[in-house]
């Protein structure tokens, strides 16, 4: 390998970095100053929207998320915007009607979006058809990815190994996807698995691989460095002040570490300073939001338990409610035993909610003595068809008077729901029939109603 082949870097700076480190709270005037340097760097892409940022715009910010996408393309002309989609879920917790997702493609495509990181809860494919159809219609990149888990400490087992994702990664190739991406959220996977899961990808795919993984059990940056010389196509990174902990690796060590190789991203060190030292300047706003209850920058609770960080902190509000906060390990110890009942699902949003939730009832009510909703639409198929097969006992008692019926479905979830765009429409018709506004309150009737009468000062 000794032409050059520069890996592409994408930045996460201004979405996933401030998600991870302060809950989202980032507004779009302290992004505005940066937004033009960051676009002299050269990155592949910069992912400035999706995830969290559409409900915690519209929840706690005040700020119409549609209007983020534009001043970025304004601002940014010469650099890709990425968006992290959720599939059927798009930016909210449970699967949309085909309707609502195409029109919410096609308003974030016409905004400014370039390209679509599109994942699944359960890497359910099914979940990416009427996005992948939608983005392809629109003329826009997919980045089809695959939400990496384990069951064990490293990779194999029973479901999660090289093969399963070779062949999930082909059958998103076959669908259309332009690249493909490795997505670890809980920030689990190791420097050699790392190496061997791209090798196998690289001789198996013919569309580029990235590699997006979080710095929460201290491997990232390791682990990006050994996807490197496997070969991997692009990796994700974060600026400075915005990497580390459970964001990402950042950027600037990895320039230094692949200086004068045939990897070398050339993107120019000396314009990184000034970014930095902005971001210093507007961090002490967001302080508040970040975990301050530890000192070190690593969780090695990941490297034992594999539960995300985000994961554990509402585990730990929802037994301080219960006043059970010393039952906590019972809580980790219970985690595996619902996650394998439910047929492993990756715990990434929603799915690790919706176990979360269901252990923490289980070890204070005892075991399904009480099942959430959310567990109860999960095993009836709403959420799509896990990685393995469900406890069949725990989904009869599941789904024992469940409102839908008590037969599973094993259709595409969206395939029994009925469109939901007009109905929005005709809810907020006495305050706006723009496609952006109907669209908000589509993906969250409450707080996103809550935000358009504030809008309309209505």
């Amino acid at each position: 390998m000794n032409e050059n082949n520069p890996v592409k870097i994408t930045d996460l700076t201004l979405r996933d970095g401030h998600q991870s480190l302060f809950a989202t709270r980032m507004t779009t005037e302290d992004m505005r100053p940066i937004m033009e340097k960051m676009d002299s760097i050269g990155f592949y892409s910069v992912e400035v929207w999706g995830g969290a940022t559409f409900d915690v715009m519209t929840r706690f910010l005040n700020e119409d998320p549609w209007d983020r996408v534009r001043i970025f393309k304004q601002k940014m002309p010469n650099t890709k915007l990425q968006m992290l989609l959720r599939g059927q879920n798009l930016v909210g917790y449970r699967n949309y009607a085909d309707d609502v997702v195409e029109a919410f493609v096609e308003r974030a495509a016409s905004s400014g979006i370039d390209m679509f990181r599109v994942f699944d809860a359960l890497n359910d494919e099914r979940n990416f058809i009427s996005s992948f159809k939608a983005i392809k219609k629109h003329g826009k990149q997919i980045q089809g990815s695959v939400s990496y888990a384990l069951t064990e400490r490293k990779l194999g087992g029973p479901i999660f190994t090289i093969d399963y994702y070779v062949k999930k990664a082909r059958i998103i190739e076959e669908m259309g996807a332009d690249s493909f991406c490795i997505k670890d959220m809980a920030g689990i996977i190791s420097p050699y698995d790392a190496y061997d899961l791209v090798t196998a990808l690289k001789s198996n795919l013919k569309i580029p691989v990235h590699l997006h993984t979080h710095y929460t059990s201290g491997m990232a940056s390791m682990a990006s460095l050994k996807a490197i010389e496997a070969g991997v196509d692009g990796i994700d990174t974060c600026i400075a002040p915005f990497a580390l902990r459970s964001s990402h690796a950042p950027v600037e060590p990895i320039l230094v570490t692949l200086q004068d190789t045939p990897r070398d991203p050339l993107l120019d060190l000396k314009k990184f300073p000034e970014i930095n030292d902005y971001l210093e300047s507007v961090i002490p706003r967001y302080v508040q939001f970040s975990d301050t209850t530890r000192f070190s920058v690593i969780d090695i609770g990941v490297l034992m338990h594999q539960i995300p960080g985000g994961m554990i902190s509402n585990l730990v509000s929802q037994l301080k409610q219960a006043k059970a906060l010393h039952r906590l390990y019972e809580v980790f110890e219970e985690i595996p035993r619902t996650r394998a009942d439910m047929g492993y699902p990756p715990l990434v949003t929603p799915t690790s909610q919706i176990v979360g939730v269901q252990s923490v009832l289980n070890v204070i009510a005892g075991r399904y003595k009480m099942i959430t909703k959310e567990v109860k639409d999960y095993f009836y198929g709403l959420y799509g068809r896990p990685p393995a097969p469900v406890n069949p006992e725990v989904q009869k008692k599941a789904l024992k008077g469940y409102d839908r019926g008590e037969t599973p479905i094993n259709v595409r979830p969206a395939d029994i729901l009925e469109p939901e765009l007009n109905k929005a429409k005709e809810a907020i018709k006495d305050i706006s029939d723009k496609m952006e506004d109907v669209l908000i309150y589509a993906l969250y009737p409450m707080t996103g109603l809550e935000f358009l009468k504030k809008k309309y000062a209505r």
